[in-house]
């Protein structure tokens, strides 16, 4: 007969989004728990990412936690600010703050087949046990900047925008900005008022899309506070609106014929110059890198303090950045828009499963997890936000949430077994791998560009290759004859 472990406990690497929808469902369940997390504080990527006009390119209506809804949004696309603030009320209103370990960065992990738990230890070099552990690190949480020749000569000022120096003073500075992506179209239209010269560099162009932002209501928020169905209504109403998009990255259909024309459109409407049009339309499938939506990022060009440079960065030198074609831009401040380590995930920590394998021997051949949450090998270790799991159409708080759900309920499975672990077969994380990667190949971004999607050979490891529904029905309930769920060890 089964029994409820009383002294089970989780460990939850990260306190952001992921993290903190774990805790709560651990806290209303009793289960105890912690938050190992390297900041001062939460929020994950919404604590980091301070940049001006940071923001999210998922409608506010889906981007809070189907159990915890936010009437209180004041835009359609919510900013930086009122997305921390949301997360920051949560974790107070469930008791989770003082649950969170700041200041604990994970340096190793290592599994115990005779206690069927977790030793984690902290750069702070403190230690922590635990029977289950969970990854809530997300996929962008580790700033990239390439290795430019004479990087560290340059006598200004410059700073990743994941680390945005905010006491530096832009105003009237010749800025060199590296980088055109998903956070430069929202802090460069920003800067650029203030900027003496702004230098953008762009390695390639972005399909960019309307977007459709403004302030809501006060009669909105209002409904949405006191008539729920109307919530209700507007989020499942987003939701398929956002859902019916998928089809646009298959690389047959006219429905990814129809985005690229309205793409298209929008640059036409915008810039009218052919030189500059040529430079800003993508020579690869809309959708294989990260669509972006943006209403200010082409006017923006079209200031006469703008400068937009195609040129692949030669070098840097102490007055500023030198193009390939052998041109030097002058700087007083250089800006990294230049993405992050997105495709090795925890490969750059020491987590050990069974007999001393390690994650990065583990993934030798490029990541990959069972259902996106588990990997053969490190039992009673989950995933959040891991390999195939990302999104390009719809609200990654979505398949989150279904990843919790089945993550929990493998914590009720271990909690009525004291001293169990839960191990996936190998078979079945195989068979999951190959029938995913062969949906794979029906999508933009298997092939035509390359992207923060996928590794440097070709693997895309960060997309789910389907619907949310589909998501949803792969994590619905636990499948037990996928896994081994060894006994307690003797002793």
């Amino acid at each position: 007969m089964s029994t409820e472990r009383t002294d089970f406990k989780v460990l939850i690497i990260g306190a952001g989004m992921s993290g903190i929808c774990t805790a709560i469902q651990l806290q209303r369940l009793g289960i105890d728990y912690a938050i190992l997390e390297r900041e001062p504080g939460l929020g994950g990527t919404w604590f980091n990412n301070t940049y001006p006009g940071s923001g999210c390119d998922v409608p506010s209506r889906l981007y809070s936690f189907s159990f915890a809804r936010n009437p209180e949004w004041t835009r359609v696309y919510s900013r930086q600010p009122e997305i921390l603030q949301y997360f920051e009320e949560l974790a107070r209103q469930h008791g989770i703050t003082e649950r969170i370990r700041h200041g604990s960065e994970v340096r190793s992990a290592r599994f115990d087949e005779r206690t069927g738990g977790w030793s984690v230890e902290c750069g702070d070099g403190s230690q922590h046990e635990g029977n289950v552990l969970v990854s809530a690190c997300g996929q962008l949480n580790r700033p990239y900047t390439p290795d430019f020749p004479g990087m560290a000569e340059f006598s200004g000022v410059s700073f990743h925008s994941a680390e945005w120096d905010h006491g530096a003073d832009l105003s009237g500075k010749r800025i060199v900005a590296i980088g055109a992506g998903a956070s430069a179209i929202q802090y460069l239209p920003e800067i650029a008022p203030d900027a003496g010269a702004l230098t953008i560099f762009q390695r390639s162009p972005n399909w960019i899309i309307p977007k459709p932002d403004g302030e809501i209501s006060a009669l909105k928020k209002w409904m949405y506070r006191y008539l729920p169905f109307f919530d209700t209504f507007e989020r499942y109403l987003t939701y398929w609106l956002l859902e019916k998009n998928f089809p646009a990255f298959h690389k047959i259909g006219g429905f990814n014929r129809y985005f690229a024309s309205q793409a298209q459109k929008h640059l036409e409407e915008s810039i009218e110059d052919p030189g500059l049009r040529e430079k800003l339309l993508p020579d690869y499938p809309i959708g294989c890198k990260r669509i972006l939506i943006s209403d200010d990022y082409y006017p923006m060009l079209l200031r006469d303090n703008v400068n937009l440079v195609t040129e692949a960065v030669e070098r840097i030198t102490p007055e500023g950045v030198i193009a390939a074609d052998g041109a030097l831009h002058p700087a007083d401040v250089i800006i990294y828009g230049t993405g992050f380590q997105t495709t090795n995930f925890l490969s750059h920590l020491d987590i050990r499963g069974l007999d001393g394998l390690t994650l990065a021997e583990a993934w030798a051949d490029g990541p990959d997890a069972h259902r996106g949450v588990q990997v053969s090998g490190f039992p009673n270790f989950f995933m959040l936000y891991g390999p195939n799991t990302n999104l390009g159409h719809n609200s990654i708080i979505f398949m989150v949430e279904q990843q919790v759900r089945y993550l929990i309920q493998c914590v009720k499975t271990l909690r009525r077994r004291p001293g169990s672990y839960l191990d996936v077969r190998p078979e079945a994380q195989q068979s999951f791998v190959e029938s995913l990667r062969q949906r794979m190949d029906g999508t933009v971004w298997q092939g035509g560009c390359q992207s923060w999607y996928k590794t440097a050979d070709g693997h895309v490891t960060n997309n789910w290759p389907s619907s949310t529904l589909s998501f949803w029905w792969q994590l619905r309930k636990l499948h037990l004859s996928e896994m081994n769920l060894h006994p307690p060890q003797p002793g």
